[in-house]
């Protein structure tokens, strides 16, 4: 009988796996436009769903309170086979995410 459990047991933790492995996805889309001294434009996207879009500009330039600012959305797949769509802006005030599964 502890035959059975442990093999049950076995059977539903390799079936609970997941069925593919991030460690094999590779990059099936690359974009670096536009760097530069003011700014920068990237985009990326893996076989795994993974995707990333930046855009970054220099603001103030030569001024004391000069500083970067950075626009873009990523997306994945989490582990519930839900696709999370984050956008967001990174400046002088911090990293500021948006996305449906984020608290407001």
């Amino acid at each position: 009988m502890k035959v059975i459990i442990a093999f049950a047991a076995l059977v539903a933790v390799a079936l609970a796996a997941p069925q593919s492995s991030d460690k094999d996805a590779v990059v099936i889309r690359s974009d670096l436009e536009n760097i530069g001294v003011d700014g920068y434009n990237y985009a990326y996207e893996t076989s795994n769903g993974i995707a990333a879009q930046e855009t970054g500009q220099v603001i103030n330039s030569g001024a004391e309170n000069e500083a970067v600012v950075a626009r873009g959305q990523f997306s994945y797949t989490g582990p519930d086979g839900v696709v999370y769509n984050v956008q967001y802006t990174a400046d002088e005030n911090g990293f500021q995410p948006v996305g449906a599964h984020i608290p407001a």
